[in-house]
């Protein structure tokens, strides 16, 4: 007899610039899973809507789009970057309404109030595009594109005003449920990944791997081993 049962959901959700196609990457790794990429408004299928530049409204965004697919016990939260610190607020908004996830996975981020003191969002035009390429993630074909660089650019400030405005805010509260993070041995505040500690009152995990911000285009499997682990552990 088929298993109708609900496979594990695996919600993902994109860094800066980023949309529902930024995971793509890693989707092979995860036959037997439902692998649901998330998107913020005014970006890939949401193109048309309208973008959002705070913290608690982005955060608030997803939360919603997640309860909406929930059709499972077993699920897990997965972000990368920015997409680290909305996961962190999704899983304590879930946790209130009594979804719980398996897990937290967070990469590409040393988690909340360890941040640079540059408002990245405010930078005149060369500074910002100084900085995409500092970072790296996004091709030169788009910073040298006036016309494609024209449009990702009001997406890519925004996003980094949602991270500048959760920096803002007093105090991201700690999850009852594990938190594994992961950093590339290159980034800049790779020594601060244990910062992600003090925001679960269960069982902290850590790995450093080998690369810059975007380690995670170096590693698919190992990220999705570690996503995988979590959920198997848990």
């Amino acid at each position: 007899m088929k298993d109708l049962s609900p496979k594990t959901q695996v919600f993902l959700v994109h860094f800066a610039g980023g949309n529902v196609y930024s995971f793509q990457f890693m989707k092979e790794h995860f036959r037997g899973y439902d692998f649901i990429p998330i998107e913020l408004p005014g970006r890939g299928n949401r193109i048309n809507e309208h973008i959002l530049n705070d913290f608690i409204d982005a955060a608030k965004d997803l939360y919603l789009q997640i309860l909406a697919k929930l059709n499972s016990s077993s699920f897990l939260l997965y972000g990368h970057s920015m997409g680290a610190l909305l996961v962190l607020r999704i899983a304590h908004l879930l946790e209130l309404d009594g979804h719980f996830p398996e897990a937290i996975v967070v990469s590409g981020n040393a988690g909340p109030g360890v941040f640079s003191s540059k408002s990245r969002h405010l930078l005149p035009d060369d500074e910002f595009k100084n900085e995409l390429k500092r970072l790296g993630g996004m091709p030169n074909e788009v910073l040298d594109n006036k016309e494609l660089y024209q449009f990702v650019e009001p997406i890519i400030r925004a996003d980094f005003e949602v991270v500048e405005t959760c920096h803002l805010m007093k105090k991201l509260n700690p999850i009852s449920i594990p938190i594994y993070a992961l950093m590339g041995d290159s980034e800049s505040k790779v020594d601060k990944i244990e910062n992600w500690r003090a925001y679960t009152l269960s069982t902290f995990k850590y790995q450093v791997l080998q690369g810059d911000h975007f380690f995670i285009y170096k590693h698919p499997l190992a990220l999705s081993n570690v996503i995988k682990k979590a959920i198997r552990d848990n």
